[in-house]
């Protein structure tokens, strides 16, 4: 009988203890997973601060900078107000266009008005910081046209544009390619596998190829090219290209959307590639000029980083280093040799470097794309280094679909707008500047 109680007692006790052990397992499950919560919705607002950076001070700076002293005001108030302008229609219906429903082309209505936009996970991050992030690429992404129109496009347009171009071509675009079953999201059933980890296509293919139709479609500011039109201050433009090279790592590290391995791999990245990039275009300008130039400099940066977007979360850095090289090279070739024999009037290359440094990016993601960045562990096949050669063609047809509804949407657009407001400032207001035609300011004082 005691030892029927014996054995009864010590059953009892691992019980109790197995209990225990159990409980104190699932709490230190639970306070690793809210640490885990806690960290990547904590990298993933500041990824979201970070891009907000580019854009105000860092893009506002940076073509402030590159423009004529009567314009820069009207220049840094394309950047500055877009801050204001696409959040009010990203909260209307822009998020819920790019990011609602599963269709391949668009989205849905169901988070209008931020309708069910709340606390609910996204992934490891509340949905609310899920939506603030991609937010900041629907600010920027616009802003960046204005580099091709600066110095002559009026401000009404310039507004009327951002809102059309944003509906009928970024967020058809953002969805395609990071929407719920997108034509162009390489992780959904049936897609076209193209792989964009940060916006090479829906960000700078978009904006740098309606750029170029914006630029062909005003035509050239009065003077170009014959008469001076260098940058007024460098010093505010090399400031801005600083702020945009630290704000990257918010756009591309970001995009891993968790404080992980990935992110820390596209950091990497995209910093080794906007350092080749500078070399090479340096390098490219010494030769061809004698000397290299600050403005090359922060231009060749700036074409690294874009053509890295695309693959920073699926590249290691030498590769990254590769892309940034090329980019450097290609698009040196493009502002410097391409844009003066064809004589268009890219104000601040918009083009040459988002549109042609995108496309570059998008086709080496296709080369150097590898699941051991990407998918470690995993059988997926993802570029040319796995050996997947298809996926070159892949990354192909996602540029020319990008590059055709950039096209096609942009030129409907201007017509639009030329139609309601004009698009176009008059020759006088033009050689007023923009500062004080459309703006009653002036960026400098000079009196006493």
């Amino acid at each position: 009988m005691s030892k029927t109680r014996g054995l009864l007692f010590l059953l009892s006790a691992t019980a109790i203890a197995f209990g225990q052990d159990a409980d104190r397992i699932k709490a230190l499950e639970e306070a690793v997973h809210n640490a885990q919560v806690s960290a990547d919705n904590a990298w993933m607002l500041t990824s979201a601060a970070l891009v907000l950076l580019m854009t105000g001070p860092g893009l506002a700076l940076f073509y402030g900078g590159l423009v004529r002293r009567k314009n820069v005001l009207g220049t840094m108030m394309h950047s500055y107000i877009l801050m204001a302008v696409a959040t009010m229609v990203w909260a209307i219906v822009g998020y819920s266009l790019a990011f609602g429903g599963e269709g391949p082309v668009i989205g849905n209505f169901q988070y209008a008005f931020m309708n069910g936009v709340g606390m609910e996970p996204q992934g490891s991050i509340p949905h609310l910081t899920f939506m603030v992030y991609q937010l900041m690429f629907a600010v920027i992404t616009p802003a960046l046209i204005s580099g091709a129109f600066a110095e002559r496009m009026k401000f009404s347009a310039m507004v009327l544009f951002t809102v059309l171009w944003s509906l009928i071509v970024y967020y058809p675009l953002a969805h395609m390619v990071w929407g719920t079953g997108g034509l162009l999201n390489a992780y959904s059933d049936g897609a076209i596998p193209c792989f964009d980890f940060a916006g090479g296509t829906v960000v700078h293919i978009s904006s740098g190829v309606s750029a170029l139709v914006c630029a062909l479609y005003l035509g050239k500011r009065h003077g170009y090219p014959h008469e001076p039109m260098k940058p007024h201050n460098l010093v505010l433009s090399v400031i801005g290209a600083c702020l945009l090279w630290v704000g990257w790592f918010g756009f591309n590290a970001g995009s891993a959307l968790a404080s992980s391995g990935q992110a820390s791999s596209a950091f990497v990245a995209t910093h080794f590639a906007a350092a080749a990039a500078t070399v090479a275009w340096l390098l490219a300008e010494w030769l061809r000029n004698g000397k290299p130039s600050m403005l090359g400099g922060i231009t060749g940066g700036v074409a690294g980083l874009v053509a890295i977007t695309p693959a920073s979360g699926f590249v290691r850095p030498m590769p990254a280093i590769l892309i940034g090289l090329a980019a450097g090279l290609v698009c040196f070739f493009m502002v410097v040799v391409v844009k003066q024999k064809m004589g268009y009037d890219d104000s601040l290359d918009a083009f040459g470097v988002h549109g042609i440094g995108g496309t570059a990016g998008a086709l080496l993601t296709g080369v150097f794309a590898t699941n051991l960045v990407a998918d470690p562990g995993g059988e997926r096949l993802f570029g040319l280094v796995d050996g997947n050669a298809g996926q070159i063609g892949y990354q192909a047809l996602g540029c020319v679909i990008a590059w055709a509804l950039a096209i096609v949407g942009t030129l409907i657009i201007l017509k639009i707008c030329d139609l309601a407001v004009g698009v176009r400032v008059t020759r006088e207001h033009e050689i007023q500047g923009l500062d004080l035609s459309m703006h009653g300011e002036e960026g400098y004082s000079f009196e006493s």
